[in-house]
């Protein structure tokens, strides 16, 4: 162990001095790192500031059990990120996560990652090396392998650890547990999942076959920092501030975005797992850049503890929503969904949801923390007096972090449970990307069918420099 710590600290002194990163560290702040009393903050460090990273931390804030004892963001002069540098003023501020983790690590219990999908891996991984816990926004990494890793360390380094869909410590996952334990959710064959409202890409040329032309690279942000991991691009304003969501190489398009606010409970409680087969039976304006204009992906998973086989289909696109059942009723929009950096969430006539078919009844519901309700009507209303009572919950997602980093809690949304969901999307947007069929073998988790696919599991290697971090 000794070893392996004088190897992280020679690396990380090495990536630190090496960087040439801007930090700024006022003198007079000092924080030490205490053991945790019940009545204790949470000395907690917050990567990724504006955008939605700004709305986690003012989330976190809120709760009243955190001190804010640093913030990192690659752009530290623009409107979004001066923003949360204003309304918490006394935090250290750094450009690279190296420099903040080499500098302050002893004085930071927790981290909260509020990044662009796919530079999640490196701060999560070195972070959990160094004993800290982490919140990672959700989906959890950009490819298979990256939360592979990430679940094999929360194992070995046994610290606390949450994906950010926020939704799981809500309504919805308490009466969705309560409801499979009770027999009110069984023998689930099939799920339908939608999220057809606008997304950034829509109307772009499909046939697009190069990134954009690069930029001018504004002069508050440090762009090498910024691309991390990933293979080199030129700046672009398309590739940052939210619109990395729309690339296959930062992003993870519609399903990632949404499908761990639709899907998660569904594959949590009924032990899903892994796929065995992910088709996508319908793609329009399919682009090996950027996500489709509109997509149906089938996603097969086998027999498993008394169930049957399930599959879960999946539509995006502002036109391709499913076919919906007799007595389905009106799409509610779910009211804790946070408002998107570019707008507000758009109501159209189905939002973001599912709709669950078992054995004797069938369950539509929202998005998030969004409870199910039985369709159609007659039928809820013959179940009205034989539903159990569902606990509610004691935390919610923020709160439930905060307490587990303190011991007295366990976190709803643990990389054991979020890696695996996640992993669902990266095989789907390999499916997507390729517009394939992918067969998969649950037991060695290898696309067998397709060699350029198997590849993408593990994805363009980093950059270099960045080679450690998938050492740790």
């Amino acid at each position: 162990m000794s070893s392996q710590n004088n190897s992280r600290r020679d690396f990380l002194k090495k990536s630190a001095l090496g960087i040439g990163a801007l930090s700024i560290i006022p003198s007079h702040v000092m924080f030490a790192k205490p053991g945790f009393a019940p009545s204790d903050k949470v000395n907690m460090a917050f990567c990724g500031i504006g955008n939605r990273g700004g709305g986690i931390y003012r989330a976190f804030m809120n709760t009243g059990m955190v001190n804010s004892v640093a913030v990192c963001d690659t752009d530290m002069g623009a409107p979004h990120t001066l923003k949360m540098m204003k309304a918490y003023p006394d935090a250290p501020q750094f450009k690279d996560f190296r420099q903040m983790f080499h500098k302050m690590g002893k004085q930071i219990d927790a981290v909260c990652i509020g990044t662009p999908d796919f530079s999640h891996f490196p701060i999560a991984i070195l972070a959990m090396s160094m004993g800290i816990h982490v919140y990672v926004e959700k989906p959890l990494t950009r490819t298979f392998e990256e939360s592979e890793l990430l679940m094999n360390a929360a194992r070995k380094y046994k610290v606390a650890t949450q994906m950010g869909n926020q939704g799981h410590s809500d309504a919805n996952y308490f009466q969705f547990k309560n409801w499979v334990d009770n027999g009110i959710i069984k023998d689930v064959k099939k799920i339908t999942a939608h999220m057809n409202s606008r997304r950034r890409w829509h109307g772009w040329d499909t046939s697009m076959t190069k990134f954009p032309s690069g930029q001018p690279i504004p002069k508050t942000l440090d762009w090498d920092t910024w691309l991390g991991t990933a293979q080199h691009h030129d700046y672009h304003k398309d590739l940052i501030n939210g619109q990395w969501r729309c690339w296959y190489d930062f992003g993870m398009g519609a399903l990632g975005d949404w499908g761990a606010h639709i899907m998660d409970t569904a594959h949590q409680f009924l032990d899903l797992g892994l796929p065995y087969e992910v088709d996508p039976v319908y793609i329009e304006g399919h682009n090996p850049l950027f996500f489709p204009q509109s997509s149906t992906l089938d996603f097969k998973f086998p027999k498993r503890k008394g169930m049957p086989a399930c599959t879960i289909t999946w539509y995006d696109g502002l036109e391709n929503q499913p076919k919906l059942p007799k007595g389905y009723g009106k799409s509610e929009l779910a009211s804790d969904i946070p408002a998107a950096s570019n707008g507000k969430i758009e109501k159209r006539k189905l939002n973001p949801g599912k709709i669950i078919y078992g054995k004797d009844l069938t369950f539509k519901g929202g998005s998030h923390g969004s409870t199910l309700s039985i369709i159609p009507e007659e039928a809820a209303k013959d179940m009205a007096g034989k539903l159990p009572e569902v606990p509610k919950s004691p935390s919610n997602h923020f709160v439930n972090f905060v307490k587990a980093c303190r011991g007295e809690e366990e976190t709803r949304s643990p990389f054991e449970v979020a890696a695996p969901l996640s992993q669902v999307f990266v095989l789907g947007t390999i499916a997507q990307r390729l517009n394939t069929k992918l067969k998969f073998d649950r037991v060695t988790k290898q696309i067998t069918n397709n060699k350029v696919a198997n590849q993408l599991l593990k994805g363009t290697p980093p950059r270099k420099g960045w080679e450690e971090f998938y050492k740790l």
